[in-house]
C-alpha cells in the first residue's frame, strides 16, 4: 500500500527536501514532474531531507505529459486553492491514488485544472485575500495525513 505525492514544478528545495522527508517516514512514493526550480543535489534540498533523502521512491518526469502517460488511468487528486467547496477530507483516497499539487508561485496550470475538475480538493481557510495559501510542504503534510488516516495507516506504526 502506498500513497503517491506528485510536485508539479516545484520552485523552492526546502518545500521539496521536507515533502520528501515526510515521504520516507511515511512510506510515500515522491514524484517531480519537472522543470525543477533547483538541482536536486542541491545543498538545501540535502539539508532538508537530511540522511532521509536516500530512503525515498522517487520519480522524475521531464514534463506533465510524461507523466500522464507513465499513471495511465489511475485516480488523481489536486489540491487547490482555486476549488470552491470539495474539502480534502470530503474525498475517499484509495491505495496508490496520486495527489499533486503545484508549483509555490503559481499553482496548477488551467490544463490541469480542466482536466481534472472533479478531482479537485482544498484546504480551508479564512477568507482573506492576503492569506492566498499554506507553504506547500504544509499542505502536503496536512493532506498526506489525511489519506494514510483513510487508508489505516499502512505498514505505519
Amino acid at each position: 500500500m502506498s500513497l503517491n505525492i506528485v510536485l508539479f514544478e516545484p520552485e523552492i528545495p526546502q518545500n521539496t527536501g521536507n515533502i520528501a522527508r515526510t515521504c520516507a517516514a511515511t512510506g510515500s512514493r515522491l514524484h517531480l514532474i519537472k522543470p525543477l526550480g533547483f538541482s536536486v543535489s542541491d545543498k538545501y534540498l540535502k539539508r532538508a531531507g537530511l540522511d532521509y533523502w536516500d530512503l525515498v521512491k522517487i520519480t522524475y518526469y521531464d514534463n506533465f505529459g510524461e507523466f500522464k502517460k507513465s499513471i495511465g488511468d489511475k485516480k488523481v487528486f489536486i489540491s487547490t486553492t482555486k476549488e470552491k467547496s470539495r474539502f480534502y477530507t470530503d474525498v475517499e483516497y484509495t491505495d496508490e491514488c496520486y495527489i499533486m499539487f503545484g508549483k509555490e508561485t503559481a499553482g496548477l496550470p488551467d490544463s490541469i485544472h480542466k482536466e481534472y475538475m472533479d478531482s479537485r480538493i482544498k484546504i480551508p481557510m479564512i477568507d482573506n485575500m492576503h492569506a492566498r495559501s499554506l507553504n506547500l510542504a504544509n499542505s502536503v503534510n496536512i493532506v498526506m495525513y489525511e489519506a494514510l488516516r483513510q487508508l489505516g495507516f499502512p505498514d505505519m506504526i
